[in-house]
């Protein structure tokens, strides 16, 4: 059984969440998808939405289909990677979450969100 909250939301109406980091702020939205065609469309929409933003990362899961995630700039296995482990993990499929970072001028360095508090971050002690 998942840990985490996944609400009945699909691509017109997707979960939206916020969180301020050292003056960065993220974006998590996350819907249920019917396929990879689907996912795909999900992730430009929220990209276009957000096209000023400096990273849109990515992650979906597909049940036997595809599994892809993209770290969009960010360093190489530090945002798209965890997130789509968070998914697996919880043992989650025909899921699409895009993360949107506006950076704040402060560097999170390697481990940033990944290492505090954040969007896919599972609560303590569920």
């Amino acid at each position: 059984m998942s840990r985490f909250p996944i609400p009945a939301a699909d691509a017109a109406a997707p979960f939206q969440t916020e969180i301020i980091i050292r003056r960065s702020r993220f974006l998590t939205h996350c819907a249920h998808t019917p396929g990879m065609e689907a996912a795909r469309a999900f992730v430009e929409q929220i990209r276009t939405k957000h096209a000023d933003a400096t990273h849109n990362c990515w992650a979906y899961i597909i049940k036997d289909g595809a599994v892809r995630f993209s770290d969009d700039g960010e360093p190489g296995g530090t945002a798209g990677m965890p997130m789509l482990q968070v998914l697996q993990r919880e043992g989650l499929f025909n899921v699409v979450c895009v993360v949107t970072r506006y950076f704040g001028g402060i560097l999170l360095g390697a481990g940033g969100p990944r290492a505090r508090k954040s969007p896919w971050t599972p609560p303590e002690n569920p």
